[in-house]
């Protein structure tokens, strides 16, 4: 998930998500740390799908409105909706220097990082396939570009420096 909506954004303790470590990196905060250079990818970083989060809550709302005990799903039997399990995601990915290289043009300069070891566990690729969502429930993303998402989540934390706080 990325990006944030005029009101809503990402601020929590500890940070753990690449995109608002690239932006407090990119705020002289911290400089942000890559953790691994030689995956088997393209630029050797990891790969990972980002949806904005816009995009996800527009899904949400669809599901809801797809179980409700009225929906589509209850067959015209009141209180028979049904769950769903769905993939949300773009069904393709950013590497982490992908997101770096656009945050830089997002802000307009170069973001300090240093190069760290691998991280236990990280899988090199990890997308999501949402063919079930767009068949389900006619659900795409449409904020799908990493320049917007980063871009509206750096509109959010430049409008609330101070986060959620005064």
């Amino acid at each position: 998930m990325a990006g944030a909506s005029e009101r809503n954004g990402e601020v929590h303790e500890p940070e753990t998500h690449l995109i608002p470590n690239v932006l407090r990196a990119a705020e002289g905060a911290t400089t942000l740390t890559i953790y691994g250079t030689d995956y088997p990818t393209p630029d050797g970083t990891c790969i990972r799908d980002y949806i904005h989060v816009a995009d996800l809550a527009d899904a949400h709302l669809l599901a809801l409105e797809a179980t409700a005990s009225d929906g589509p799903r209850s067959g015209g039997r009141p209180g028979a909706g049904n769950a769903l399990a769905l993939n949300l995601g773009t069904g393709s990915g950013f590497s982490v220097l992908d997101v770096l290289r656009a945050a830089e043009r997002v802000v307009g300069r170069p973001i300090p990082y240093a190069v760290g070891p691998r991280r236990a566990g990280d899988p090199p690729v990890l997308v999501a396939s949402a063919a079930r969502a767009a068949e389900v429930l006619g659900w795409q993303p449409r904020r799908s570009n990493l320049e917007e998402m980063i871009g509206s989540a750096w509109a959010w934390r430049q409008a609330h420096p101070n986060g959620y706080g005064a």
